[in-house]
């Protein structure tokens, strides 16, 4: 039997540090602690999947929390069948000991860790749903207020008119129009389109 642990992040930005304390805890080597950071919208986990592949029947894995084996209801319930079915592993959920497929292997130890398994799955989709409803309200209200999100609109320099007309009669090339504005290739066709359309409507 070997023991591996799990460790995943949804973002570069987030610290790994205490799942892999709690890792360091049960005694597993640092070579067999798997580390994913990925963001939230992209669930490509290739040091998972390096795991799975080399985790074999009778072998425990430890993961700090349950939502560390999927973004949702579906995905953790898959996973977690895929790992105790499939591949015939134990599991040892570290902050919910119920989660832990070494002890009750009878069949009202395998009920109350499904039922655990099932709920759990269901609490931590809610919670996913609930942070980003919270997000896009957020969202909205700072936009209500005027925030603006993304990178800063680059606007042309007071003299773009001038500039405008000297480019357009030869005295200034396309390049040195770029380096007196500032503007890269595609924000200067933007601005010089909205110029354009607010002298028409002047």
């Amino acid at each position: 039997m070997k023991i591996y642990g799990y460790v995943r992040v949804s973002s570069t930005d987030q610290n790994e540090d205490r799942q892999i304390a709690s890792m360091v805890e049960q005694n597993i080597p640092s070579a067999h602690i798997f580390i994913d950071k990925q963001s939230g919208k992209d669930f490509n986990r290739p040091r998972y999947k390096a795991l799975t592949k080399k985790l074999k029947e009778g072998d425990l894995l430890y993961i700090k929390s349950i939502d560390r084996l999927g973004r949702n209801y579906e995905e953790i319930q898959n996973q977690w069948r895929i790992l105790t079915k499939e591949k015939r592993i134990d599991i040892v959920v570290i902050d919910m000991p119920l989660l832990d497929t070494r002890i009750n292997k009878n069949l009202m130890g395998t009920f109350i860790a499904d039922l655990v398994l099932q709920i759990l799955s269901f609490v931590a989709q809610s919670e996913r749903e609930n942070i980003k409803t919270r997000q896009a309200e957020g969202i909205i209200s700072a936009r209500a207020r005027g925030v603006q999100f993304g990178r800063p609109i680059k606007k042309p320099p007071e003299n773009f008119g001038i500039l405008v007309k000297q480019w357009e009669h030869g005295k200034l090339t396309f390049e040195q129009i770029l380096t007196q504005t500032g503007l890269k290739e595609a924000t200067f066709y933007r601005r010089l389109r909205e110029y354009r359309l607010m002298k028409r409507k002047k």
